[in-house]
């Protein structure tokens, strides 16, 4: 019973907090006089640690300073009690501050004044509280004075030096060293552990010594103490050789006994360790053996996380800095050699102090307003919360009707003047505590204008501009703006108004000048104030410099004409390659150009125009190139093609900043066409070592950039120049440059939820990009919760890209946000998305489907709504399965392959159209209702017949020939009738002639498949029109026209062998072919004898004659004599002939006599390769060819 009451009443606070209207809270602004004005409970602003260890050596300061209006005192309280400071002459604190100093210039030991101080500061709105601050001595005692007798130990067996050192405050960094103060090395088989001793997982004879000395450093004292140093024997069963000696083969060749692996930390099969959130997990496991044995590590039940764990004292200990709860398992470290292996298990737990899910924040409320402090905090266990008020618990002060105590929240109802107070959350557990102030200030003050009056703002026409209107009350006021003291308020349209009263324009027009008014109305009183606005016409270039080409000592000209806003007064000014530009005697400036006479080579360069307003500027740029005289240098006169340009030399960073650095260049030639722009390529050695990347492109006139760079990424860059022809070769890569690392800034993208079973929900997003984890140990801080139920975050930390919610309702809202966070801190929260856990069948079928306005081939359908509860699941459609069952047309086979169609509709009467239906046909059909993975349950299966259609057109259509004066036609039935078949409509009509004719039409019988035309005139042709019928009317045309037969071919052919134009043609083609016999015959009567030479073998001429074209021609005097037979040109000089009988011979050996005899192959070798040599290129003539056959 007692339980139900308390539900009703949970219920009924749930109600009233639903219909309770909270205020926001207002913001005080910083201005000085509203700060001095205001009264304001006190706030700490600095503190000491909690956890605070100072030096013995120095005097102690405790801090503790805090603001409020009026200005807080401070007292303190030490161990729980309150700490009386004028009693203690060594004890004092500032002025206007509660930050304690503690002094030993006098005497005085600091241990006295160790324990816990807690700092109160109050003035007459309250009392703010500081953390508990734990105030410890550092603490580095000596080492105990003890006699270690020697270490005597077997060759191969193992061994620990323990240190034990003392324990000082803080714990002091262990190392271990010899007489000589140099470490002792330290490697696979010796090394010391996470306790400080030294371990030999076996020993070997070099490893005796009488120094092996632990030592001890203490961080505040600065101060190093030593124990006593251990001497180490080594026992051997055989004489050492130290020549024997090798680092693969320690012993020398001695035969040692080797021995299983064996752990000498953790003892045992299994050991536990607990570790709070965001430490640092160390686990270690050293082993005995010999061989030396090997350490692996395994998590049981999934994969180490390569990107977070990191394994350190040659793999002997495992370490995960900044921990997790999904860090928490069975860890499992395997020691293996070659007589076998061991493992022990350690069961890691993850707790976790509390740490804030939302932390209290100071509230100012105006008299009667509502508001609420939350302060929620996580933890493991979960943390106990605890309110104080000024100090003391709240459930020891005095009675406040107009506040209520719920949990993790205060409520505050119509509070009143008087109630400011200081609110203190406690969140603690047994691993620690939190602690936030947060004042609750009840204010009232009439509005008031906090910028300055009756301000004149100038914005360029078509920008954005905005109006600003500081302004403060309490209760905050309303804000309005006017223009010209008209209208009933701007808002909306072009307008904007801010809730910090700026008003913004989002496109200024000549329109929008005049005066505006921004008012401010609460309950206690008015206050405006007024801002002039002028719209300028924007300054720009009307007419800019272009790039020319100037030949040394020429004048060159840039042209800058500018236009503007007459009442805004501009400057025009020119630099030359970024550098101010000097004008004097020689460059002169005027009003719309830059005239450079007598141009030299140091004119050369990137010449920019720019024009400024006190609003707005302009700039234009044009490359000058200076060239040689045509006249001095006559290789320039033929104009060279532009190539690509050279790659830019000397890279150099400078000016290094966090997150940016300085890339100065010296470009390279630009080969004749100006560079264009410059493109910057970046190259880091983590993520995809010699990948170059585009990092940006700038302005070719420019050679110095700062370069906008990525936290922790290790960059080097280069830089490639890009003209009209194309890009250049990179240049060489600068020096690399490391940027120091941060906290993320990009939020993870494409956060979603969703289920893929029905009892869990999926939260996945995209990891973030190499370049935008800005540090190691990259990790996703995840919350959810139920949307619409007050229920507290749930949240994980985790290195993947995708966590799993388990044990879900079907189909339910949560809201889902996600941070990134690595070793330098956390990165934004996403915006906040709504997820959906899984989805599983629909429970319920649509009902009473049916159909209405049947015809031919569509349908409208309709049906009742399931209950959309019933979905579990997004809705997606009401899916419909239909299917032609049969053919009304007798003894036709259809397809009855089943069809979807999807209809989405939220309606309490839906209804959807089927088409694509075919006619005369009997459908079935039903439906269910889909979410995005499931359908739920058929609907009763609704029979339906479409009405009779027009048919589809003839299976086949075909034209034969079969006489000279008939045509043929023959067909099949459509493959769809649609309907009961009729008959068939044929028409046609010739095509032969361009006259227009009447188409015939004959009606046939639907058996008749068939028809044969008589032909008036055997060449005529015809084209024809074939559709089925029903009583709907005609389908589907089938057109075809007839074709050229093989006889009406043949009677063509007949028909132009005896027209007279071709009887013609044949007879001049013959004329013309007697001409050209007869002119062969007469060029063959005209040719002459041909002789043989006379003499053979006769010698080169000894005097080498070169031809014009440089070759060398060697020949006899017989060579140039006249051959006989042949003529005599008109100036003397021979005339061989054409057709020398030596071209037709077989490789010039065979040989004709004057009158034409073969006189047989009697020349020497040596003829026959003067006749090879002599040949003629030319070829034979047709005419020679025929005459020579003869």
């Amino acid at each position: 019973m007692l339980g139900q009451s308390i539900h009703v009443v949970l219920a009924l606070m749930s109600s009233l907090l639903l219909l309770w209207h909270e205020a926001t809270p207002i913001e005080v602004p910083q201005d000085p006089k509203i700060q001095q004005e205001l009264k304001q409970p006190p706030t700490i602003v600095s503190q000491s640690a909690k956890d605070y260890i100072v030096d013995p050596r120095d005097n102690i300061y405790i801090e503790c300073e805090a603001k409020g209006n009026p200005l807080p005192t401070f007292s303190w309280r030490r161990n729980g009690k309150f700490f009386n400071i004028g009693k203690d002459p060594r004890v004092s604190m500032r002025k206007r501050s509660g930050t304690l100093e503690i002094s030993f210039r006098s005497g005085g030991r600091p241990e006295d004044y160790e324990g816990e101080y807690q700092c109160f500061a109050s003035n007459d709105l309250g009392v703010a509280l500081s953390n508990k601050i734990l105030l410890r001595v550092s603490k580095a005692p000596l080492w105990p004075k003890e006699v270690l007798k020697p270490v005597v130990v077997s060759e191969g067996s193992p061994l620990v030096l323990p240190c034990n050192p003392p324990p000082g405050l803080p714990p002091p960094f262990i190392f271990w060293m010899n007489s000589v103060m140099t470490p002792i090395p330290q490697d696979k088989r010796v090394s010391m552990g996470l306790n400080g001793d030294l371990y030999f997982s076996n020993v070997v004879t070099q490893d005796a010594h009488t120094d092996y000395t632990c030592n001890a450093r203490f961080l505040f004292t600065h101060t190093i103490q030593q124990k006593n140093p251990f001497t180490l024997k080594v026992q051997t069963k055989e004489t050492y050789n130290d020549t024997s000696y090798n680092a693969s083969d320690p012993y020398g060749g001695r035969k040692v006994a080797q021995s299983t692996p064996t752990f000498l930390s953790p003892s045992g099969g299994e050991s536990s360790k607990m570790v709070l959130r965001d430490e640092q997990l160390l686990l270690e496991c050293i082993a005995a053996g010999l061989p030396t044995p090997t350490i692996k590590w395994f998590k049981k039940g999934r994969e180490l996380p390569s990107q977070k764990v990191k394994f350190e004292n040659y793999n002997k200990t495992l370490k995960i800095i900044h921990i997790s709860e999904e860090d928490a398992g069975e860890y499992v470290c395997m020691a293996n050699n070659q007589l076998g292996s061991i493992r022990h298990s350690i069961f890691v737990q993850v707790k976790a102090a509390p740490y804030w899910l939302d932390k209290p924040t100071d509230l100012v409320l105006a008299p009667d307003e509502n508001g609420r402090l939350v302060c929620r905090a996580n933890g493991n266990p979960k943390p106990n919360i605890q309110w104080l008020v000024n100090g003391e618990p709240i459930d020891s002060s005095p009675i406040n009707p107009n506040r209520q105590v719920l949990g993790d929240t205060i409520i505050f109802r119509s509070v009143q003047m008087g109630s400011s107070a200081v609110y203190q959350c406690n969140a603690s557990n047994e691993h620690g505590y939190l602690l936030a102030n947060a004042f609750v200030s009840v204010l009232d003050m009439p509005p008031r204008m906090l910028g300055p009056k009756n301000r004149l703002i100038k914005v360029i026409e078509n920008n954005r501009t905005f109006l600003d209107c500081p302004f403060f009350g309490s209760p905050l006021p309303e804000l309005r703006w006017f223009k010209n003291g008209q209208g009933s308020g701007l808002d909306g349209g072009q307008y904007r108004v801010y809730i910090n009263g700026t008003l913004e324009i989002k496109r200024a027009r000549p329109e929008d000048e005049g005066t505006y008014t921004c008012v401010a109305n609460s309950i206690l009183g008015k206050a405006e104030n007024q801002v002039r606005l002028e719209v300028k016409e924007p300054t720009r270039i009307v007419r800019a410099p272009e790039h020319q080409s100037a030949i040394r000592s020429s004048t060159s000209r840039f042209d800058c004409k500018v236009k503007s806003d007459p009442s805004l007064p501009i400057t025009v000014t020119w630099t030359k390659d970024d550098k101010p530009l000097t004008l004097g005697w020689r460059l002169k400036k005027d009003e719309e150009s830059l005239i450079i006479p007598s141009v030299k080579d140091s004119d050369q360069g990137m010449y920019t125009c720019t024009v400024k307003s006190d609003l707005d500027q302009d700039s234009a740029s044009a490359r000058l190139i200076v060239l040689e005289d045509a006249s001095l240098n006559p290789s320039l006169s033929s104009a060279l093609p532009p190539g690509h340009p050279d790659p830019p030399m000397d890279l150099d960073l400078s000016d290094p900043a966090a997150r940016s650095v300085r890339l100065t260049w010296i470009p390279g030639n630009d080969n004749r066409s100006p560079i264009t722009e410059f493109l910057v390529q970046f190259e880091e050695d983590h993520w995809e070592p010699g990948r170059w990347q585009n990092l940006s492109t700038y302005p070719g006139h420019l050679n110095s950039v700062i370069l906008q760079l990525a936290p922790f990424v290790n960059y080097q860059f280069r830089v490639i120049a890009i003209n009209s022809v194309g890009q250049s070769p990179p240049s060489r890569p600068s020096p690399r440059y490391k940027t120091s690392g941060a906290a993320p800034d990009a939020i993870p993208r494409d956060l979603r939820g969703w289920g893929s079973k029905k009892d869990n929900m999926e939260i996945t997003w995209e990891p973030l990009l190499d370049l935008e984890r800005n540090g190691p140990n990259l990790h996703y801080n995840v919350w959810w919760r139920r949307k619409d139920v007050e229920e507290d975050w749930s949240n994980v930390t985790t290195v993947g890209s995708k966590h799993v919610v388990y044990n879900t309702e079907i189909y339910v809202p949560y809201e889902i946000k996600i941070q990134a966070r690595n070793e330098f801190g956390t990165g934004p929260e996403s915006n906040m998305v709504i997820g959906y856990s899984g989805e599983d069948k629909p429970t319920e079928a649509p009902t009473d489907l049916r159909v209405s306005k049947v015809n031919s081939t569509k349908v409208n359908i309709h049906w009742k709504p399931v209950d959309p509860n019933s979905v579990q699941g997004e809705f997606k459609e009401y899916r419909l399965y239909y299917w032609r069952d049969s053919s009304l047309v007798t003894n036709l086979m259809v397809s009855k392959q089943k069809k979807t169609k999807g209809f989405y509709s939220t309606m309490s009467e839906p209804s959807g159209i089927l088409t694509d239906l075919v006619p005369y046909s009997k459908y079935k059909m039903f439906m269910v209702v889909a979410n995005s993975h499931f359908e739920g349950p058929p609907s009763s299966t609704v029979e339906f017949t479409t009405k009779e259609g027009v048919p589809d057109a003839p299976r086949f259509f075909k034209i034969n020939r079969r006489s000279f004066d008939s045509i043929y036609l023959e067909w099949d039935k459509p493959l769809e009738p649609n309907g009961i078949l009729i008959g068939y409509q044929l028409k046609y009509h010739p095509v032969n002639g361009s006259r227009v004719v009447q188409p015939q039409l004959e009606t046939l019988l639907p058996n008749v498949t068939d028809f044969t035309l008589r032909l008036p005139d055997r060449s005529t042709r015809y084209k024809f029109y074939l559709s089925a019928l029903t009583q709907v009317g005609a389908g589907e045309v089938y057109a075809e026209e007839s074709p050229l037969f093989a006889n009406e071919a043949y009677i063509d052919q007949v028909d132009i062998a005896t027209q007279g134009w071709f009887i013609g043609l044949m007879c001049a083609i013959a004329l013309i072919i007697l001409i050209l016999l007869i002119v062969c015959f007469i060029k063959r009567s005209r040719g002459g004898k041909y002789p043989v030479r006379d003499k053979k073998d006769l010698p080169l001429d000894p005097v080498d004659h070169k031809d014009q074209d440089g070759s060398f021609d060697y020949h006899s005097d017989e060579d140039n004599k006249p051959l006989q037979g042949s003529q005599t040109s008109l100036d003397g000089n021979v005339k061989e002939s054409d057709d020398s009988l030596v071209d037709y011979g077989e490789g010039g050996d065979g040989q004709f006599n004057e009158d034409g005899s073969f006189i047989g192959q009697y020349t020497v070798k040596k003829d026959k390769d003067e006749t090879e040599g002599n040949e003629s290129s030319e070829a034979t003539s047709p005419v020679n060819a025929i005459y020579s056959l003869a």
